[in-house]
């Protein structure tokens, strides 16, 4: 038996020396790929582990037909199988005689109806602007004042306006929505969320009794706005579902006199540049020029009052809360110059009677509140009369909620049940409920 040298030292055991050579071969590859750098598909890594599982499936590069002027390409099209040496033939794309939806083929942009040359960027319900309320109000040319309005909120603190046992009953509300309106641990908001916008409407609802205007309302949900803007050189348009909207018969009153609403010429409107204020918006060459309401002529609740905003668990649909003011503010803006137009025609012009549109958003306990009012239609030019937003953001109306208390090192940090309740939450949205009834 012939002796090897391994490491300096004579070895008489060839089977064992060969494993020792095996894996010692083995944890020098290791080591050498962990240390060197993969660039796998554009992605850089680190081990092998990842490399292996990183990389996709080899790409088919697609040969390009040469076509050589004069000649014909001779092929097997006619015998109908592969013949080495002959070309393989082009055939045109198979014209069905029926109408297969499975299979369905839209025709191109240039071929449809509504194709536009110049584009419009929609905002829907699911679009996030990057820069938020900023964003939003460079495209409804509007300034934004923090806070609401006091008269507003002077109509909740009069004890006349007051619901009996009020602050009992909003904890009631809290509690059925949160506690026993579902057996679950942790209900999702896209239940609770709901639940609670309506018990704390019919909560309002009971002051019917004291000012009567208050049942000339009604409740929609699942309506469709459209409403068309040029800015500058662009066309904007808002479209689609907006949450749950609270009609009424009577238009809500301005907010902002005319001398305020004069002065906002001076105002200048903050900009963010280099970034496009056409961001994330959508952009489209197929699109229809109208202004919809949502509801047909005639409809009895033809006024927007409120509009209500939820969040939901759904990440794709799940936004930040000044993507969320944002949003509040766009379909807003939407539904007043909906109803502008209606009233006013399509012309430019600053409005002789505004049009004011609230709007309520919440995630089941923080709440942000806004009013707009459209002052003007002419929203090309950055100069002239601007649009007034009245924002408060970020009100609790709760702490917590717990099902079961929560427990940190032997000690209940969160007791269970309803804790933190904010009574001013409350009085404000009460307050937006009874503007334009008292």
């Amino acid at each position: 038996m012939s002796k090897v040298l391994l490491n300096g030292v004579r070895s008489n055991e060839p089977m064992l020396l060969s494993v020792q050579i095996g894996n010692a071969a083995r944890s020098a590859f290791l080591n050498y790929s962990h240390s060197r750098r993969c660039d796998v598909g554009g992605r850089r890594f680190f081990s092998v582990t990842c490399s292996l599982f990183g990389r996709g499936p080899p790409s088919r590069k697609e040969k390009k037909t040469v076509e050589i002027p004069g000649l014909d390409r001779v092929t097997y099209a006619d015998r109908m199988h592969f013949v080495p040496g002959l070309a393989k033939p082009i055939f045109p794309d198979w014209q069905r005689d029926w109408h297969d939806p499975h299979h369905y083929r839209g025709p191109n942009n240039e071929e449809m109806k509504l194709y536009k040359e110049n584009p419009c960027y929609v905002f829907n319900q699911r679009t996030k602007i990057l820069e938020g309320v900023r964003q939003a109000l460079w495209l409804t040319k509007s300034k934004l004042i923090q806070g609401l309005p006091e008269h507003i909120l002077a109509l909740a603190e009069d004890p006349a306006n007051q619901i009996e046992d009020q602050d009992e009953r909003v904890q009631q509300a809290i509690r059925h929505s949160r506690f026993w309106d579902t057996t679950a641990i942790r209900p999702k908001r896209d239940r609770f969320c709901p639940v609670l916008f309506r018990d704390l409407l019919h909560l309002c609802g009971t002051l019917q009794v004291k000012h009567t205007s208050l049942s000339k309302r009604i409740l929609a949900e699942n309506y469709r706005v459209a409403a068309l803007w040029n800015r500058e050189s662009d066309v904007f348009q808002v479209r689609g579902l907006n949450g749950m909207l609270l009609n009424s018969m009577t238009p809500l009153p301005a907010v902002a006199q005319s001398g305020e609403v004069l002065a906002t010429e001076n105002h200048t409107l903050e900009t963010f540049y280099p970034i496009s204020p056409t961001i994330d918006l959508q952009c489209t060459y197929v699109y229809d020029q109208k202004n919809d309401t949502g509801f047909r002529e005639g409809y009895p609740y033809p006024h927007t009052h409120t509009l209500f905003f939820t969040e939901t668990e759904d990440s794709a649909a799940k936004f930040k809360p000044e993507q969320l003011r944002a949003k509040m503010i766009m379909f807003a803006f939407g539904n007043a110059l909906a109803r502008a137009k209606s009233l006013y025609g399509e012309h430019p012009q600053v409005l002789e009677h505004p049009v004011v549109v609230q709007s309520v958003a919440t995630d089941g306990r923080l709440f942000q509140f806004i009013v707009l009012q459209l002052n003007t239609t002419d929203l090309g030019p950055d100069t002239g009369v601007k649009n007034l937003v009245w924002m408060d953001q970020d009100q609790l109306l709760y702490d917590y909620a717990k099902c079961r208390p929560l427990i940190k090192k032997k000690v209940v940090t969160v007791p269970a049940g309803l804790s933190g309740y904010q009574p001013e939450t409350f009085k404000k949205f009460l307050a937006l409920h009874l503007h334009g009834a008292v």
